[in-house]
């Protein structure tokens, strides 16, 4: 008698214990998200898998294609007036909340207040805000205190933290707190009640959604769903998530270890699809709060140390999948520049000895969060420890999951009473093309990201770059920017790479957009 794997034992028991669950198999479809999912505010938490949930239950009002064009979502059509100081936006018809309410402008109006206190663009374009109305139920309109060039860029940016339309109640709730509903007008309605941290989430497709008719591109056009269910299944480790894709348990892995990829294209149904082409880039946050990390030279001796090599090798390794890049915008985008300053990109450890003695470095350890569950990064801190010791520095590696370390890094206590003092992630190129998308460039203090860099030079070069008319001024400031970040030591750039999700070959129409985005998929 063969063996059941225990995943497939575990989503019998599933099926027996949900009737919703007990569908035809082509029309739920089954993936296994990057890592598990505990914070559901997509407002609250840069983390790309709560961008993801985002995607799935919420709409937006204009969208990023592709090429990085920006177009309108749930906007039908908008005007500017001669000053470039008025914008007048109206929506488009047929747009309904999951509980059945019509999409207001209200709901724009708070949605894109809350979006504004926690996001770094929506930060910036706040300052140029006098006045926000909405003068009847599909009119809103911005009045500006100055010219905002890169309105429809704010609107529509395609990654964290996006501009998701929510109910205006649920919208009134401060950027310091999370949201306790999940109510969007998107393409899908979440499931609380099958809602099983640390193993599953739930959405069924909203019937009430009218697509736009364009084709998908990016996160822009028809959002059409051509099934029923979708059902995040989280499998902690790697191995059993190839096994159950092979196995056919599950349809979609989102993001395979480097190691899998050759073993999973020598199988006769399993497909590579590149939803995110642009690429990512590794990173190493520094928290700016505590020390040793309180002290800029100490932050400048920590990026001498680091280096992208032994980095992009270990994590990633596999040739032609990544690539060495010394901007902090991706390399082959229009604002990507080699003027980096003290930052060369190439690990120095005898210099940043010296550099950490010069410091007065007195031996504070450095609580540096690693999260085991996560494939994509977890070899990052490991060689980040490596780099850092060989330098002087003594490392506390501290090793949790995923979803702890995102709930962890959003404290500001000192690290000895459960803070930390830095952490490594990732970004997609949409999240770092320009210093107004980029969370590492909220350098607002207590208002800015896990981190809390305090820079009045960086926010006052934002606007500046906001406010700019031509090309050639937006790749003089953003240079300007990227100047600072690295004199400041805001964060340290470790490379690009590539990881592409893994599908059955029965399931076709993934959309690449720069960001995992769920609709238009057929299971055949």
């Amino acid at each position: 008698m063969k063996r059941r794997s225990l995943f497939a034992l575990a989503c019998l028991t599933s099926a027996l214990l949900s009737p919703l669950a007990v569908q035809a198999q082509t029309k739920t479809l089954r993936l296994v998200p990057h890592a598990n999912v505990t914070i559901l505010d997509p407002v609250w938490s840069t983390a790309f898998v709560t961008r993801n949930h985002g995607y799935m239950i919420y709409d937006t009002l204009f969208g990023t294609d592709l090429s990085g064009k920006v177009k309108p979502q749930m906007v039908d059509k908008w005007t500017v007036s001669k000053d470039n100081l008025t914008w007048t936006f109206k929506l488009r018809d047929g747009l309904e909340f999951h509980d059945g309410k019509p999409v207001t402008s209200e709901d724009v109006v708070a949605s894109i207040k809350r979006w504004s206190s926690r996001d770094s663009f929506g930060g910036v374009l706040a300052k140029s805000v006098d006045s926000y109305s909405a003068p009847d139920a599909k009119t809103f309109v911005i009045k500006l205190k100055q010219p905002f060039g890169v309105m429809l860029e704010a609107l529509g940016k395609p990654s964290s933290n996006v501009l998701f339309i929510m109910p205006a109640r649920i919208a009134a709730t401060p950027g310091t707190e999370q949201i306790k509903e999940h109510v969007g007008s998107g393409p899908y309605r979440f499931v609380p009640e099958e809602y099983k941290p640390g193993e599953r989430l739930v959405y069924v497709k909203n019937d009430k959604y009218k697509p736009r008719a364009e084709a998908p591109d990016g996160t822009t056009g028809g959002k059409n769903v051509f099934v029923d269910r979708v059902e995040w299944v989280i499998i902690r480790d790697p191995q059993t998530q190839f096994n159950a894709l092979v196995a056919g348990e599950v349809d979609i892995v989102e993001q395979p270890t480097f190691e899998q990829y050759s073993s999973l294209k020598a199988q006769k149904d399993i497909q590579i699809v590149d939803a995110q082409p642009a690429g990512l880039q590794f990173i190493f946050r520094f928290n700016h709060l505590h020390a040793p990390f309180n002290n800029v030279k100490i932050r400048q001796a920590a990026m001498v140390a680091l280096g992208q090599e032994a980095h992009l090798k270990t994590q990633v390794g596999a040739p032609g999948m990544f690539a060495f890049c010394k901007s902090i915008y991706p390399c082959g985008t229009p604002l990507a520049s080699d003027k980096m300053g003290i930052y060369t990109g190439m690990a120095d450890p005898k210099k940043a000895a010296q550099m950490l003695k010069e410091a007065g470095y007195d031996g504070t350890p450095v609580v540096l969060m690693r999260p085991t569950d996560l494939a994509s990064i977890a070899k990052l801190p490991l060689v980040a420890k490596q780099q850092l010791e060989a330098a002087g520095f003594k490392v506390d590696l501290q090793q949790m999951d995923w979803a702890t370390l995102v709930a962890r890094r959003a404290k500001k206590d000192a690290p000895a009473q459960g803070g930390w003092n830095a952490f490594m992630t990732a970004w997609t190129a949409g999240d770092i093309l320009n210093p107004l998308t980029m969370a590492m460039m909220n350098a607002a203090g207590d208002r800015g990201w896990f981190g809390w860099q305090d820079d009045k030079q960086i926010e006052d070069l934002k606007v500046k770059f906001a406010q700019a008319t031509t090309d050639a001024q937006k790749k003089a400031i953003a240079e300007q920017i990227q100047l600072r970040a690295m004199e400041t030591a805001s964060h340290v750039p470790l490379g690009q790479y590539f990881n592409p999700a893994a599908l059955r070959k029965n399931i076709t129409g993934l959309v690449p957009a720069g960001a995992q985005v769920y609709w238009n998929i057929k299971k055949n």
